[in-house]
């Protein structure tokens, strides 16, 4: 203001000089009050019955020097209202004289011509400054108002009083918009005025607060006085809830908290909006009962507990205001009055700002009591239309709502009224509107005819399961499944339920997938045995479909359909031990089906041996489900019931050791998951033993019946998965190793090279690399060659260098050593083994190591008198030259090595394979012409081989010879191998 106004800048300053003076005083009043006040509050007790501090006598209780501090105060209060008069006072002039602050020209140029605008005022640029920058700043232009602000740095946007001195501050620029010109009322004078309070009405025994009429309390006393207001608050509520004793719902308070329709309500106020200074009005106490509503009780025995936990999924609050609010539904229209009473105030200012779940409880008592059915139905589509796309805590508080609905007007108005607003919006484009639905169906269902529940409604969820494409709709379509499980008693819609168990399994969601699993298949299952079905129809039937499965796999087998049944059959296990349980001679009943989960665990072990023993997928499935059901029946059954049948079954004894026994089995997927899923359910010392003895006997038998290994690996895979079993896998392989038969010492010698990549470098220095060695230098030449792809698998995974130095030794000596020179079978298992892990392995160890042992035995393979072993040779390099190629190599090794070794290849493939020869030639052409250009493309030194072949006729002619190979699909693939 007073860069704008200099000639009454002096006044200016004056008065804000007198008005710092005067706030000083006032400081040294109020500290002089509160001492006194204070004074007198502790010689209340002596006081007798006081209303107001202004009626106290100050004489009874002050002498003459009392009574002279009276005085002054009484002479410092007139000074202090004369000296904010006269600040008033100057403040309106000093206003007034700004907004006067014109130009003579310009008011002379407005009045002679009326079209032109008057000029904005220093006033009036200010104030509209201030509510610019105020729009700004609420409507999240930031950047914008502090540019706005740099513009105009001679004014404070933070303090109102920076425009104009007692001037009152307008409304913002929005309501000035919406009023539209209309003009606003004049801002009223207001005046300092004093309330008495007497003492006696404030709650509690407050003796020591400030009088109300004092407008000028210290922040800490105004928070002192509030605190102590709350406390008392809370003490009358507590009272109150201690006092009050209505009855306890049936599900315990934790599906809906609220009271059930058969209750009058007599208690409509909610604890935190309760006057508790003041009587309830008498028409509180005259409301009717109403008659209980009644509803359809299924004929089921579930227990409350199971009940309750299937309630649980319905997710409500009505531990909130504004849940209790639409909990409680009003009984008559003047009830209705009291309920908007309470609500209105929590609408008006939120309604505007999106708050429209607050309108929930107005809807909900106005369809409940309006007599009209269209009126009605026009509330309840608002109801579901209230919230375009309602997010997690606005669709639990309109179900709370519709639940609220439902138990006030019964089953028939819900069926008529309630339902047609859900199928209305089952194909809704917004997935939270669906998603409505959804839950809708699963909180309603105990409060719907039990045959609208067993037909419409489960219809509508199983459209839904079918053909709605979010996951999160699906997730609460499953759920609400499970609870019309729980309260449907048509035995006719078992097939049904079956078939909605096994379509949502197959759900690609996995959210879904455990939805089902952890709310429809127990519901489902309990259902069941209520029928009697579970053991006999449900888990046959899945078992059937399994084995069915089964058979038709030969020719591909479906993993996901597997999983999915064996999923469900591991679900209904926990249900399966509880009707053994019913059933068990300890109880009362009859037993009815003692046998029933040895009988199926029989045929389970029979569908076992039907299994390809290759397919990890289906091992790992199976071993999971006996896994689980031998932990859930306990030690004593798998001890006696189960492993049993699986001893009898691969019937392991020394005079089946023979190939002649025909002991089939042991090649079998019985034998992994037997030793996976029933072996390791224990793990004490003698189940361990057992687990050991097992392999052992099934690597002997194997190995002496020369029958396949697959087996015995698919056990070694899935034990090997675990560390917990690499000590015990090491202490059966030793066994191996030291065994008196050369071909168990084969066996372990082979099996060593599945440990190799899963066990720590510890373990592989300590307990494996000492027993290859000792099996390197076995009596046996098939022995030692067995041991090679596991020394190639420690070069591909290990990484100490002295280990690596161990096993790059004793490679060296199976290649350099006289007496393996002419060891055709050794030749062809070190090349194959290169060709695998060569690509893998250290760079170092394939540039110096890998590739020119290759060209040396490329080299001799050209010598080769014997034809057969020519070609099996030529084609064991032709592929690892191939996976090779694909690995960087530099120019020295490139030059010394991989090329001579190529054109030695390719000169057997001139003779044996002219195929191969086509494609060896244009992989050496391509090498020649980087080692030509290697200083000239030094950036596309890491390409591959195969990849550089660029050349449109190159590409052509390769692709076409490609087509005419004859070998394996395996060794083709190579060719294109990218490096890892």
């Amino acid at each position: 203001m007073k860069q704008h106004f200099p000639r009454i800048s002096h006044t200016l300053e004056l008065c804000e000089q007198l008005e710092s003076r005067l706030i000083q005083l006032c400081r040294y009043v109020i500290v002089y009050l509160s001492h006194c006040c204070l004074h007198l509050c502790l010689c209340s007790d002596r006081a007798g019955s006081i209303s107001t501090l202004d009626s106290l006598d100050f004489a009874r209780y002050s002498d003459d020097g009392n009574r002279e501090s009276d005085e002054r105060v009484a002479v410092l209060e007139f000074e202090l209202r004369k000296a904010k008069e006269t600040i008033q006072a100057l403040r309106a002039n000093l206003t007034q004289a700004a907004e006067s602050e014109v130009p003579s020209q310009e008011r002379k140029n407005f009045k002679s011509s009326p079209e032109i605008q008057e000029p904005i005022r220093p006033l009036e640029k200010r104030a509209l400054n201030f509510l610019v920058n105020e729009y700004l700043l609420k409507n999240e232009y930031k950047l914008s108002s502090i540019t706005f602000s740099d513009e105009n740095d001679d004014q404070d946007f933070e303090l109102w009083d920076d425009v104009g001195l007692n001037i009152p501050k307008p409304p913002d620029l929005l309501q000035l918009y919406r009023n539209c010109g209309t003009p606003l009322p004049s801002p009223r004078d207001t005046v300092d005025v004093s309330v008495e309070v007497n003492f006696g009405d404030l709650p509690g025994n407050c003796i020591a607060q400030v009088p109300l009429k004092k407008p000028d309390l210290s922040q800490q006393q105004q928070t002192e006085v509030v605190q102590e207001l709350e406390y008392q608050i809370s003490l009358l509520n507590n009272e109150k809830q201690s006092l009050s004793s209505s009855q306890p719902p049936t599900d315990n308070g934790k599906y809906l908290d609220i009271r059930g329709g058969s209750e009058p309500e007599t208690d409509l106020d909610p604890p935190a909006t309760q006057n508790t200074s003041h009587p309830r009005p008498q028409s509180h106490n005259k409301l009717k009962s109403r008659p209980p509503v009644q509803f359809d009780q299924p004929n089921r025995k579930l227990s409350p507990a199971f009940l309750q936990a299937l309630l649980s999924f319905c997710r409500m609050c009505s531990d909130s205001r504004l849940g209790a609010e639409v909990s409680r539904i009003a009984d008559s229209e003047e009830s209705v009055m009291l309920m908007l009473g309470r609500c209105l105030p929590h609408i008006v200012p939120n309604v505007l700002l999106a708050k429209r779940e607050e309108l929930i409880p107005l809807i909900l008592c106005t369809a409940c009591l309006h007599p009209e059915p269209k009126e009605r139905d026009q509330l309840l589509h608002i109801l579901f239309n209230l919230i375009k796309r309602p997010d997690d805590e606005q669709r639990q508080m309109i179900l709370t709502g519709c639940v609220a609905f439902a138990r006030h007007v019964g089953p028939t108005r819900v069926e008529a009224e309630l339902l047609p607003q859900c199928w209305e919006q089952i194909n809704h484009k917004y997935p939270e509107r669906r998603l409505l639905v959804a839950e809708s169906c699963g909180a309603l269902a105990p409060y719907l005819p039990k045959e609208i529940r067993s037909s419409l409604v489960l219809s509508m969820l199983q459209q839904m399961l079918a053909e709605d494409k979010a996951d999160m709709v699906r997730e609460a379509v499953v759920k609400s499944l499970g609870i019309i499980m729980g309260y449907i008693d048509d035995s006719d819609k078992y097939s049904q339920g079956f078939e909605l168990m096994l379509l949502s399994l197959s759900d690609p969601s996995e959210r879904v997938v455990s939805a089902v699993h952890q709310v429809f298949i127990p519901a489902f299952a309990a259902w069941t045995t209520e029928l009697g079905t579970l053991q006999t129809a449900l888990i046959p039937s899945l078992l059937a479909r399994i084995e069915k499965l089964l058979m038709q796999g030969e020719h591909g087998l479906d993993e996901h359909k597997l999983h999915v049944f064996l999923s469900a059959l591991q679900s209904l296990i926990p249900p399966l031990f509880a009707v053994v349980l019913q059933n068990a001679p300890f109880t009362s009943r009859a037993i009815l089906h003692g046998d029933i989960p040895a009988i199926e665990g029989r045929t389970t072990i029979q569908i076992v041996g039907r299994i390809n023993v290759t397919s990890s997928t289906c091992v790992h499935e199976f071993s999971r489900f006996f896994w689980r059901f031998c932990r859930t029946f306990g030690k004593i059954f798998t001890n006696t019931k189960v492993k049993p049948q699986f001893q009898e079954i691969l019937r392991l004894s020394e005079e089946n050791v023979d190939v002649s026994a025909g002991n089939d089995i042991l090649t079998k997927a019985t034998v992994p998951i037997y030793a996976t899923g029933v072996l390791t359910c224990y793990n004490q010392e003698e189940d361990r033993k057992l687990l050991v003895g097992f392999l052992e006997d099934v690597m002997t038998t194997l190995s002496l019946s020369h029958a396949p290994l697959d087996s015995l690996k698919a056990s070694f895979v899935e034990l090997g998965a675990n560390p917990v079993y690499h000590e015990l896998l090491l202490t059966v392989l030793w066994y191996g190793v030291v065994h008196t038969s050369a071909l168990v010492r084969c066996t372990a010698a082979r099996m060593f090279e599945l440990l190799v990549k899963g066990v720590n470098e510890t373990l592989v220095a300590q307990r494996v690399v000492p027993a290859l060695i000792t099996l390197s230098s076995d009596p046996e030449i098939s022995v030692r060659i067995s041991t090679i792809p596991a020394f190639g698998t420690i070069m591909e995974t290990v990484t100490q260098k002295e280990l690596l130095e161990r096993v790059k030794m004793q490679l060296a000596s199976f290649l350099e050593d006289p007496q393996y020179q002419d060891q055709h079978s050794l030749h062809m298992e070190i090349i194959r083994t290169f060709g695998r892990v060569g690509p893998n392995a250290e760079p170092r160890f394939r540039d110096e190591f890998v590739l020119p042992h290759l060209h040396k035995l490329a080299l001799g393979n050209n010598s080769q008198a014997v034809e057969s072993k020519r070609i099996d040779i030529a084609t064991q390099l032709f592929e690892a030259y191939s996976a090779l190629s694909c690995c960087f190599i530099s120019e020295e090794v490139m030059v010394n090595h991989f090329l001579p070794g190529l054109r030695c290849l390719r000169a057997d493939m001139e003779q044996l394979s002219p195929e191969h020869e086509v494609i060896l030639s244009s992989m050496i052409k391509e090498c020649e012409i980087k080692v030509e250009n290697r200083g000239m493309a030094d950036a596309q030194g890491s390409m591959s081989i195969a990849s550089s072949l660029v050349g449109e006729d190159a590409k052509t002619k390769f692709l076409s010879k490609m087509g005419q190979l004859t070998t394996s699909g395996a060794m083709l693939a190579n060719v294109f191998q990218r490096k890892k």
